[in-house]
């Protein structure tokens, strides 16, 4: 996979792209990573990348030119036609679902904006995916897009040492993971769960699930709703909470 960052401030992304997992990714060759400064792409004297907002208003607007001009020139020295997403507080909320369909294309180009805002031409003909990572409004794109690269690119095969980690994390099967509990067996009186140490896989499993299903309940019931249950789980759900109603 390649993945281009358009940002004024590709220093801020030297840090992440050269450690830990993605670092590590680089260095097998499973994923190639590059901040590009977008300003070297402008077409003035002063490399101006934002200009005043027509009908006025308060902040400055990043203009078209140097957007576009970056965006095309990596297209032109692409072999397939690359994802191109706008990091935007109005974007698409970002999931692991969509984790997981980008993480199936070869490259991508990421938009990081400042300012008040882009002018509303690259929105509209320039990006194929404008993606937001919650409900609020920060001073860049460059926190969200290293929120989701590091998000896509740990799914890649290859990428973490143990390829079941990315299959059973947090939201990959729908649920919340299960608790992980580590040696020592007893810490300060608290123990780890006997199903665990039973050594017994079918039981474990079992534990597993049924955790993940309780933990799902008691932080996130709206995932519930879509979650792929089978009719069994969906009856010892509904004890559990007949149960804890009656408490």
């Amino acid at each position: 996979m390649k993945i281009d960052v358009l940002t004024l401030f590709p220093e801020m992304f030297t840090g992440v792209f050269n450690s830990s997992i993605l670092g590590k990714a680089q260095e097998k060759g499973i994923v190639e990573l590059s901040a590009i400064n977008f300003r070297t792409y402008s077409n003035n004297k002063h490399l101006t990348v934002d200009d005043y907002p027509y009908g006025g208003g308060g902040g400055m607007v990043l203009k078209p030119e140097p957007v576009f001009a970056a965006v095309e020139d990596l297209q032109a020295q692409a072999d397939e036609p690359p994802r191109v997403i706008l990091m935007c507080p109005q974007g698409e909320r970002f999931s692991q679902r969509k984790a997981e369909e980008l993480s199936q294309y070869k490259h991508m180009i990421f938009i990081c904006g400042h300012y008040e805002g882009y002018d509303e031409r690259i929105r509209q003909h320039l990006v194929t995916d404008e993606i937001s990572v919650g409900d609020y409004v920060l001073t860049g794109g460059e926190l969200p897009a290293m929120t989701v690269i590091d998000s896509v690119v740990r799914l890649l095969p290859g990428v973490l040492g143990n390829e079941t980690s990315a299959v059973t994390d947090s939201y990959s099967t729908g649920l919340l993971e299960y608790p992980h509990y580590t040696r020592p067996a007893v810490f300060r009186d608290m123990k780890v769960p006997d199903e665990l140490l039973s050594g017994h896989h079918a039981n474990i499993e079992k534990w597993r699930r049924q955790q993940s299903l309780l933990r799902t309940l008691e932080r996130r019931p709206d995932l519930l709703e879509e979650a792929e249950l089978t009719d069994q789980e969906r009856k010892w759900l509904e004890q559990v909470k007949r149960s804890r109603d009656k408490n």
